[in-house]
């Protein structure tokens, strides 16, 4: 009898027959393209078989070799965030319903999904404060992508998206990546060295006709609050533009939500809404806009809508009221080309959402706020050290800048040593920040671990240096 693998359904036979099929010899033959030196002229050193019980106390010792970023010792965020995560909120999310469900191609067999998926969009547009919320997006650089294509689409005939050169780098290149087949040209606006804010002079001499949309971030990536949205939103809709608005969902419990200043187009990131860092991913896009024919037709991914019986005993149905993706009825005239909307991380940050409610909200963002302010606060006073080094508001973020020749990297090397990680070191992405990081500050930290942060660096200056 022959032999067969325990684990795949090949045997040899099936193997030849395929060979055959496909004029071949033996396995080699498919690899005739690869030089022979490259080629491994050995077996691959793999360990022999081991129990469930070996395996597993393998895997323990290779795990217990990391270190949690939930522990309140990460000082890093630039984009995604660690943050408390109730542990009603994975027992929910985690049920098989929701981990099994993906995109409701069967509407009417998917009423449990389609629910929840309503509850999210409703939650995230009241928070924003704008009408319509999609289903999810991937994440927020690419809902950012999405955005710029939305407003060409918009205004038509125009093909230039302003963006602040205060923002992500990294969303930078997503971004070039979804507007450079759509013909649409990039420009980045200057900000305030001190300030941080946009540069509106330079904003305004930039608007004309050719301009579909201007780019917002508050608070900033830089961590500031960006405070003349109201003059950027007037100043772009005076030039028949649209306003796009990056938010952080967790600093609406105090900042202004973007529909109060006119933002058409809102976008976020959900990953600090009941996500874990997850090595960075992962992460949920939130994307809205306001009840205007104009923009919820151009909308990508999809929108769950209400409906119920027009006679009594009324009964509620959940539809999917805008499906414009590839693979469904509008095909090569969608508007995304988007294949997962993320309903999982959706489900998560309803869940989250739900759990803390508008007072958690609130408290959680006063708490950020707090001890964001007094960790820069108390680096200022070190002398040596600016903090923060650009904007006069913080929220959850902020730029520390070193002195009196101490690199960022040196920084970040006396911190690991005593068990912190610090920032994003910022010298080469922001070279005009000088020596810098972008430390960031949640309710994680305790005050204990933001003591042990402070006098860390604060020695490094007494020392003279690392």
């Amino acid at each position: 009898m022959e032999w067969t693998h325990p684990w795949l359904p090949i045997t040899y036979e099936t193997q030849n027959q395929m060979l055959e099929a496909i004029s071949k010899e033996k396995l080699d033959d498919l690899f005739c393209n690869i030089p022979d030196k490259f080629r491994l002229k050995r077996d691959l050193k793999l360990p022999t078989s081991h129990s469930e019980y070996e395996v597993a106390k393998r895997l323990q010792e290779l795990a217990s070799k990391n270190h949690p970023a939930d522990n309140g010792r990460v000082f890093i965020g630039s984009g995604v965030y660690p943050h408390y995560i109730p542990h009603v909120v994975p027992a929910l999310a985690g049920r098989s319903e929701f981990v099994t469900s993906y995109t409701s191609y069967q509407p009417e067999i998917s009423q449990g999904m389609l629910q929840t998926l309503f509850e999210y969009q409703s939650m995230l547009a009241e928070i924003l404060q704008i009408e319509v919320v999609n289903s999810s997006m991937y994440d927020m650089a690419t809902a950012l992508g999405e955005a710029a294509r939305m407003t060409a689409r918009v205004n038509k005939k125009r093909d230039r998206f302003l963006i602040p050169s205060s923002m992500n780098p990294e969303f930078c290149k997503v971004l070039q990546t979804y507007t450079e087949p759509a013909d649409i040209e990039v420009e980045q606006i200057d900000y305030d060295k001190n300030t941080g804010l946009m540069d509106l002079s330079d904003l305004e001499s930039r608007l004309n006709e050719d301009v579909a949309g201007v780019y917002l971030e508050n608070p900033s990536y830089l961590g500031f609050i960006e405070t003349q949205v109201d003059a950027i939103s007037k100043m772009a809709h005076d030039a028949g533009a649209l306003l796009v608005a990056g938010v952080d969902i967790l600093s609406l419990g105090l900042l202004r939500p973007p529909g109060e200043y006119g933002a058409d187009i809102v976008i976020a990131e959900g990953q600090p809404l009941g996500s874990p860092m997850s090595y960075g991913g992962p992460l949920l896009g939130i994307f809205g806009c306001k009840m205007e024919r104009k923009l919820v037709y151009q909308m990508p991914g999809r929108l769950v809508g209400l409906t119920r019986t027009e006679e009594e005993p009324y009964e509620r149905g959940y539809v999917l009221t805008l499906s414009p993706r590839e693979q469904h009825i509008r095909r090569e005239k969608a508007t995304s080309n988007i294949c997962s909307n993320q309903a999982l991380a959706a489900v998560t940050a309803a869940v989250y959402l739900s759990t803390i409610g508008p007072t958690g909200l609130y408290e959680l963002s006063k708490s950020i706020a707090y001890k964001s302010n007094y960790v820069a606060k108390k680096l200022n006073e070190i002398s040596g050290v600016v903090s923060p080094a650009i904007g006069d508001s913080i929220w959850r973020e902020f730029v520390v800048q070193f002195n009196d020749g101490v690199s960022a990297e040196d920084v970040h090397d006396a911190l690991l040593a005593n068990n912190l990680h610090g920032g994003k070191i910022l010298s080469t992405v922001f070279p005009e920040l000088g020596e810098s990081m972008l430390l960031c500050v949640t309710e994680l930290h305790d005050l204990q671990t933001i003591e042990e942060l402070i006098e860390t660096i604060s020695g490094i200056f007494q020392n003279g240096g690392a």
